[in-house]
């Protein structure tokens, strides 16, 4: 959230009457007066929560336009990791389109879907989404998809999973997550979309076969997600 010229002078305002107050209310001859009340002690801890609240307060609000841009930032980077630049020439972050997901298990009830345009016609789109169940908690990966439905790539976001073992989801560890490029509905069957020890297409991990099976069974519901909505999508 950037600051706009009528909040930072509230707030400079807000600190110079607050400035005013405490100088006033510390002069020496006001303390003298107040020492013997027994509200004296109360009102000086009040005093320095006050300050300390107003300085949390802006400090709050001078850094929140850093840290979304460094958010910003980040998204940014992991849609160029699964749709190419060469798929769109728009600003990807502000061309969104929100859809009801509540019903594909993926994490949420609601999903952000980034649509990547090129010369005004979607050409692909991009969305987090969730494996609930991985073995250590939940894995939060990304997808982009083309306007047919076929997968331009996946990436694991942050997870919990083991360390040398349920890891390898991770594109930095293993080239595993690759394998996902080119499959859509249409050139597997529901049965194909397993691990397989499963008897799906997807190898599994020696000694991890739960990551990969979830993640294989996340995106498959990612792309029944897709599917549902495309003509709303592509078409917006």
């Amino acid at each position: 959230m950037k600051l706009d010229p009528e909040t930072i002078e509230y707030w400079q305002k807000k600190i110079l009457s607050y400035q005013a107050f405490l100088k006033s209310w510390l002069e020496p001859t006001h303390l003298a007066g107040l020492r013997p009340k027994l509200e004296f002690q109360t009102g000086v801890l009040a005093g320095f929560s006050l300050l300390a609240s107003v300085l949390l307060g802006v400090t709050n609000c001078s850094t929140q336009g850093t840290i979304q841009q460094r958010l910003d930032e980040d998204l940014k980077k992991s849609l160029e990791e699964v749709v190419p630049a060469s798929y769109y020439d728009n600003d990807i972050l502000q061309d969104t389109l929100t859809i009801p997901s509540a019903d594909y298990n993926i994490g949420a009830k609601e999903t952000t879907v980034y649509l990547a345009k090129k010369a005004g016609k979607v050409s692909a789109v991009c969305f987090k989404f969730i494996a609930p169940d991985g073995y250590s908690g939940a894995i939060n990966l990304i997808m982009g998809i083309d306007r047919e439905g076929a997968l331009l790539g996946v990436r694991a976001l942050n997870h919990k999973e083991t360390p040398g073992l349920g890891d390898k989801i991770e594109v930095a560890k293993s080239d595993w997550i690759l394998n996902f490029v080119g499959r859509s509905l249409e050139n597997l069957t529901p049965t194909q979309w397993a691990v397989k020890k499963d008897g799906g297409v997807f190898d599994q991990f020696a000694g991890a076969t739960i990551t990969p099976r979830k993640t294989v069974q996340a995106t498959y519901r990612g792309l029944q997600l897709f599917k549902a909505y495309q003509e709303q999508l592509i078409n917006p």
